[in-house]
């Protein structure tokens, strides 16, 4: 039985620029398990946002790896042990779909027979634009050919947002997603911008406060005329209690939640507490992407480009075409 860790460096396509920083290239962090003649794999991107980097999940995974050897071998038990551990979401969601990914294998069963799922067939994906000038977004849209979307996500910091949205609302008949990553930090300024939303077709507005305003989301949510939808504020552990009287709407990524078991669990508690749901990403290889296609059928709305900004994609397990994915 052997696990192992590798740093995967991920080459972007363009610089991916969001409220709160900007990267041309990103670091993940591939995890393997091998054991009966068989191999199981799984993704980690680390996010700087909840105190992730390579490094530092390297060096946990190090720690772990000793108990590692050691740990059960059938699902059900492998979770319970897991909860057990001390690390970072991402890193648990690596090593919890290694694991998965080889029990199904030495099973020869499908992941969605083992959770019990429905498999998606056509998934429809939003594109994200990073944040850019207004000037370049024509030629963005036309080189990147997203036309093909349904839904277009945009990140917005609070200055550039509304030239950003209008330029894409004169670009093709695409339903606008405003990614705003926390930038507003004065409700009522959030609130005074909304009503110049009303000429766009708007979806909905995520995270637009940073995640501890609690009270103030709260009052936003009462005058907004548009839905919000949480996403940083949507870690592993949710409380519904709180996340209702907030949001209504909820992004759940697997890095966040820490295992495809805990996403799950996430989806159905938000749709039975009313909240609509959509399945998102971090920048990731179709490895990582194909785990949260997987759970399609239990959201609303995805949001999975994360793998088609990356130029050196190495696995190409989903197939894109006119902007839905199906598995390769």
């Amino acid at each position: 039985m052997e696990w192992t860790i590798k740093k995967l460096k991920l080459e972007l396509k363009y610089t991916w620029k969001i409220s709160r920083n900007a990267s041309t290239y990103k670091e993940n962090l591939i995890v393997s398990f091998g054991y009966l003649g068989e191999m199981g794999i799984g993704e980690v991107a680390p996010n700087i946002r909840y105190g992730e980097t390579p490094e530092n999940l390297l060096e946990e995974f190090e720690a772990l790896k000793i108990a590692l050897k050691d740990c059960p071998k059938e699902p059900f038990e492998f979770e319970l042990w897991l909860n057990g551990c001390k690390m970072h979401n991402a890193l648990r969601f690596g090593i919890e779909s290694a694991f998965i990914h080889w029990y199904i294998s030495v099973k020869k069963i499908s992941i969605f027979d083992l959770l019990n799922i429905d498999e998606p067939k056509l998934v429809s994906t939003c594109y994200t634009l990073p944040i850019m000038d207004a000037s370049d977004i024509a030629a963005f849209y036309h080189t990147y050919q997203l036309k093909r979307f349904k839904y277009l996500k945009v990140k917005v910091n609070n200055e550039a947002a509304l030239d950003m949205i209008k330029e894409i609302a004169t670009l093709g008949n695409h339903n606008i997603m405003i990614d705003a990553n926390e930038a507003w930090k004065d409700v009522d300024e959030l609130l005074r911008f909304m009503p110049k939303l009303k000429p766009y077709p708007i979806e909905f507005v995520e995270q637009p406060l940073p995640a501890d305003m609690v009270d103030a989301y709260k009052y936003l949510k009462k005058e907004s005329p548009l839905p919000i939808m949480g996403d940083e504020s949507v870690l592993n552990q949710p409380n519904f209690d709180e996340l209702v009287q907030q949001f209504d709407m909820v992004n759940m990524k697997l890095m966040k939640a820490g295992g495809y078991i805990n996403g799950i669990r996430i989806l159905k508690e938000a749709k039975a507490r009313g909240l609509r749901t959509m399945i998102g990403c971090m920048v990731e290889t179709t490895l990582g992407i194909k785990s949260a296609w997987s759970l399609c059928s239990l959201a609303e709305f995805a949001d999975l480009d994360g793998c088609l900004i990356i130029s050196n994609e190495p696995y190409h397990l989903l197939k894109e075409e006119n902007g839905q994915f199906i598995a390769s």
